[in-house]
């Protein structure tokens, strides 16, 4: 597996090495739409849009923790206002958005490097698969068309606009 070290923290016998993996975008909506060559492929009312990335060395287990987590945030009001309701709760839409260019790396030049982001193939087959499990464990879900010149559009609702991404620490000994 290929991960991306973004920190190491050592101790007396132990180092840990910090990997980032697998990134999201969510944006409460009042609405949102896909569109490919003009005709709208996906679309959704009230709940979240999902801007989905892929990177080296994700796993189906990360595309579903990461789901599970989607799913059991509490970004939405209740009747109080307060953030306390999930999409679940609120009976909301999911549009899953193939998005590679979460994956950017703009620390040296001025054009962005993806070289983090998955393989196409690996990233479609990551995508599918959060995809059909966001379908077996919610109700509404629509997609756009992975690899595709797509056109999104949106009411973000609040805003809120959250990044997700999942981090995993690695210890080794030191000697």
């Amino acid at each position: 597996m290929m991960w991306k070290r973004i920190s190491t923290i050592r101790t007396t016998q132990l180092e840990f090495e910090k990997y980032e993996f697998m990134k999201a975008v969510l944006q409460r909506v009042s609405e949102a739409s896909v569109r490919v060559e003009g005709e709208v492929i996906g679309q959704i009312g009230a709940g979240l849009l999902v801007l989905l990335c892929a990177e080296k060395g994700d796993t189906d287990a990360v595309a579903d923790k990461m789901l599970a987590k989607m799913l059991k945030l509490r970004i939405f009001g209740d009747d109080a206002g307060k953030m306390n309701r999930s999409v679940q709760d609120v009976a909301g839409g999911l549009l899953v958005v193939s998005q590679f260019t979460l994956a950017a790396d703009v620390a040296g030049g001025n054009r962005p490097s993806f070289t983090q982001a998955a393989a196409p193939d690996e990233g479609r087959r990551l995508y599918e698969h959060f995809v059909a499990q966001a379908r077996k464990a919610h109700p509404v879900v629509q997609t756009g068309r992975f690899a595709a010149d797509m056109k999104v559009a949106l009411v973000n609702d609040g805003p809120i606009t959250i990044p997700v991404s999942y981090t995993h620490l690695r210890a080794h000994e030191t000697l």
